[in-house]
C-alpha cells in the first residue's frame, strides 16, 4: 500500500514541478496564443517574431519579439520618421525637389513610381509616399541620402528609444536576408513600439503624426498579409517587407470603429534562399492575436463580433 501512495506522489511531483520546467526549458509559455505562434512556425518551417499592443488596455501579445529579424522594406517607416523630424526645423522640406538619373533607377531594383517622374523628379512628400505606399526602392535610397545617410537614419532610431534597428545598406541590398547576419535587422518589439511612437505617441507633432497615419493608410502592398484577417470595416495602416529566404513581414496600425487603436508586428523567415513568401502565417498569426485581445477587452470582442 505504501508503494502505491509513493508512486503516486512521485507522479503528482512530476506534473507540479518537472512539467513546467520542460516547458520553460523550450522557451515557449504554456498559454495557447504561444502554442499556436509555435505550432504556426513549425508547420511553416520557418522563424516567426511577434509584438502586438492594444493602446485600449496596454495588453501585449509577444513570441520571440526580441530576436533580431531581416526588417527589409518595413525599415521605410523609420526613414520617413527620420525625414519629418528633419522637416520641424525646415518646414519647406516635403516640397523640396530631388532629381535623380536613370542608372539609380535601375540600380534599386524595384522603382514603379520613381521611374515614371525621372524627368521631372519629385518632392520629399512624393517620395515619402511612394516608399510607404508602394514600396519604392530608389524613394527610400534618396530619402536616406536626403537625410544625411545611413548613420543618420540609426541615429534617429536611437533618439526615439529604438535600440535594435540596425540599417547597414541602401536598396535592394538589405532585403538579402541572410540567417544570422545582423546587418538590416530589427527585432518585432523594437520595429512596434518605434511605429506607436511615430505614428501614435510623442515621437512627432500631431501634424506630423496625421500625415504619417494618412500615408500608412494609403498602403498597396499588405492586401494579403494582416489586412486580410481583419473585419472589412476596420482600417489599417501598414508597412510590409519581403526579401530573400521567404521572409514576409508587416507592422501596422489597425484602428476598429469602437476602440482604441492596436499595433501589430509580424516578421517571418526562412532557411532556404529561395524560399516562398508565406502571406498566410502572417494572417493566421493575426488571428491568434485579435483572439487573445478580444479575451481581455470588452470593446474589441464586440468589434469582432459585428
Amino acid at each position: 500500500m505504501l508503494k502505491h501512495k509513493y508512486a503516486l506522489i512521485k507522479k503528482l511531483a512530476i506534473i507540479i514541478f518537472v512539467m513546467p520546467i520542460l516547458a520553460q526549458s523550450k522557451n515557449i509559455p504554456t498559454t495557447s496564443p504561444y502554442q499556436q505562434f509555435a505550432q504556426l512556425e513549425q508547420a511553416a518551417h520557418g522563424h516567426l517574431a511577434i509584438y502586438a499592443f492594444n493602446s485600449a488596455n496596454q495588453q501585449q501579445v509577444n513570441y520571440r519579439s526580441n530576436e533580431p529579424f531581416p526588417f527589409c522594406s518595413t525599415s521605410k517607416l523609420m526613414v520617413i520618421g527620420a525625414v519629418l523630424q528633419q522637416s520641424l526645423a525646415k518646414p519647406e522640406l516635403l516640397n523640396k525637389i530631388i532629381h535623380y538619373t536613370q542608372q539609380e533607377v535601375v540600380a534599386s531594383g524595384y522603382a514603379p513610381i520613381t521611374q515614371q517622374h525621372q524627368i521631372q523628379g519629385m518632392t520629399i512628400s512624393q517620395l515619402a509616399q511612394a516608399a510607404l505606399n508602394y514600396s519604392d526602392n530608389l524613394a527610400m535610397n534618396l530619402l536616406i541620402r536626403q537625410v544625411g545617410g545611413i548613420e543618420s537614419v540609426n541615429y534617429f532610431a536611437r533618439s526615439i528609444g529604438d535600440q535594435k534597428f540596425n540599417l547597414t545598406r541602401l536598396e535592394p541590398e538589405l532585403n538579402t536576408a541572410i540567417p544570422h547576419d545582423l546587418r538590416d535587422t530589427t527585432t518585432a518589439q523594437a520595429m512596434g513600439q518605434s511605429l506607436f511612437k511615430l505614428s501614435l505617441g510623442m515621437s512627432l507633432p500631431i501634424q506630423y503624426r496625421q500625415l504619417l497615419q494618412t500615408w500608412l493608410k494609403q498602403n498597396t502592398t499588405g492586401k494579403e498579409r494582416i489586412k486580410a484577417a481583419l473585419p472589412a470595416n476596420w482600417l489599417i495602416g501598414d508597412k510590409t517587407g519581403s526579401g530573400a529566404y521567404g521572409t514576409t513581414n508587416d507592422i501596422a496600425i489597425i484602428w476598429s470603429q469602437q476602440c482604441p487603436p492596436l499595433i501589430i508586428s509580424i516578421y517571418f523567415t526562412q532557411d532556404k534562399p529561395d524560399a516562398p513568401i508565406n502571406n498566410q502565417i502572417i494572417q493566421e498569426a493575426t488571428g491568434i492575436i485579435l483572439k487573445e485581445f478580444s479575451r481581455q477587452n470588452t470593446c474589441l470582442a464586440k468589434a469582432l463580433n459585428s
